[in-house]
């Protein structure tokens, strides 16, 4: 008779059905967000992918097209309007009913939106500080979510890094304080009360991936996790890849991971960080709360 612990094994891998995910993609017409939808539906996953305006409707369908095993789809909501946390709770919902038609709800959220420079101050405050903050906490107090991955940047940080040399944080400083002011002010309050939310939730397990400059280049390999320093370039595809990874992967917690082009295979980066717990937070005042 075969051991008992052998076969269950075998039921769990070969039989029993893989487990399938809902993830709401916010900015979702993104180019980040746009390379990350296919990899997610490859998987089998839903995704409800939201966005700003019905012109971007037929750009983001195509995303489904091919051999795609999940199913996508498109919800049409100006994030600037989402005003507070019950307005970001009506967007997840919504995106609940819609369930893939199986009535499956949200469990995974991906922050991928951003003002990107448009509308001024005002806008890059009420996209990317505001109405993400109102999402992180609509999501914790949602108990079917359990992973929210927010994309940020490598500077976005209040205090010099042990593993940063003083000329890379005094780069990073000049970019946060004299080349883009405003939007690091945006992400670095919202980079912190993810990790605050999911610090002190039991539930909820808060992702902030934070790429260097964005490139064009193909998906490659990767330095993820605590960077030699904070400048350099990592392509678009390389972060979306590196995102399905740390979406897929199991015992992820609350963390900032940062991520540059590198020497290193992304699963076998994903899974080194995971199993050594790396977290880039470590330094900062929301780390030691």
């Amino acid at each position: 008779m075969p051991n008992q612990s052998h076969l269950l094994n075998y039921l769990v891998n070969n039989i029993a059905p893989k487990m399938s995910h809902h993830v709401l993609l916010l900015g979702g017409h993104g180019k980040v967000a746009q390379l990350l939808t296919p990899l997610l539906l490859k998987r089998a996953w839903t995704v409800t992918s939201v966005i700003r305006s019905q012109e971007q409707v037929p750009t983001i369908k195509k995303l489904a097209a091919g051999e795609s095993k999940g199913k996508l789809n498109v919800l049409v909501r100006s994030l600037e309007e989402v005003k507070s946390e019950a307005d970001a709770k009506r967007v997840i919902e919504e995106a609940g009913k819609e369930g893939g038609g199986e009535g499956k709800e949200v469990d995974y959220v991906v922050w991928s939106a951003g003002a990107g420079g448009k509308g001024g101050p005002e806008r890059t405050y009420a996209i990317d500080r505001d109405a993400c903050i109102h999402f992180i906490r609509a999501s914790e107090s949602i108990p079917s979510i359990t992973k929210f991955l927010l994309v940020s940047y490598l500077g976005s940080r209040k205090v010099k890094p042990s593993w940063w040399s003083d000329e890379e944080w005094k780069a990073a400083q000049h970019v946060n304080n004299e080349v883009l002011p405003t939007y690091y002010k945006a992400k670095v309050a919202a980079d912190e009360e993810l990790y605050r939310v999911s610090k002190k939730s039991g539930r909820l397990v808060g992702i902030c991936l934070r790429p260097g400059t964005l490139t064009l280049e193909p998906a490659g390999k990767v330095e993820l996790g605590r960077t030699k320093g904070s400048q350099g370039e990592v392509g678009r595809e390389t972060v979306a890849v590196v995102a399905d990874q740390l979406l897929a992967k199991d015992g992820v917690k609350n963390c900032w991971v940062d991520l540059l082009d590198g020497g290193e295979g992304v699963e076998e980066a994903v899974e080194r960080v995971v199993r050594e717990g790396v977290d880039c937070a470590e330094g900062e005042e929301v780390y030691n709360e």
